[in-house]
């Protein structure tokens, strides 16, 4: 692949638009720049999560690596249909493999009795802030479709990301060990 950035800076969003790959100018709070953006976001928290994984050196996440590690690329795909609206890159395949990782981790955590809160381990916690960033890209994927409809498996992806990513987060807690932080409601007012 040759230089595809050959300068970082070029000055043309100082006023406050940026261009698309398909060579529309748009405000910088558009909701197309909102949803990129938020895809983008989840993708560095995403990697901030592989990076704890990987210096975790835990034979017990190895799964978790090899599954989540091939969701960064898929979320720069999204990020690309996105950016070029004619262009498709996730298909109805890549929703059904986050599902059977969703159904073979499940089978091992057992059904979930209690609300849970983020927490427990850093990297529990992070797979937590993982899944409320897919939630959000998810959001801002929907408002832009609410606007420009979106086609694609996309919106379907996100949202099935960030019940992997929960469950995601309960299956790191049961390798490392790690007990999982129960709700615990307030009292009632007397």
């Amino acid at each position: 692949m040759g230089n595809r950035l050959s300068k970082i800076y070029t000055r043309t969003g100082d006023a406050g638009e940026t261009g698309l790959a398909d060579g529309r100018r748009v405000p910088k709070h558009h909701p197309r720049v909102e949803a990129m953006g938020a895809v983008d976001e989840l993708n560095s928290h995403l990697g901030l999560l592989l990076a704890g994984l990987n210096e975790a050196r835990s034979s017990a996440l190895e799964e978790v690596i090899g599954v989540l590690a091939p969701i960064q690329h898929r979320l720069f795909d999204l990020g690309g249909e996105l950016a070029m609206p004619e262009y498709r890159a996730l298909n109805d395949a890549e929703v059904e493999r986050l599902e059977q990782v969703i159904d073979r981790w499940n089978e091992e955590l057992g059904p979930l009795k209690n609300f849970i809160l983020p927490g427990g381990s850093r990297l529990v916690a992070l797979a937590h802030l993982c899944r409320a960033q897919a939630r959000n890209a998810e959001r801002r994927c929907q408002q832009l479709n609410a606007e420009e409809p979106l086609e694609g498996a996309g919106l379907r992806y996100l949202n099935r990301l960030s019940d992997l990513l929960f469950v995601a987060a309960r299956f790191i807690a049961r390798r490392q060990g790690v007990e999982e932080i129960l709700w615990q409601a307030a009292e009632k007012p007397a």
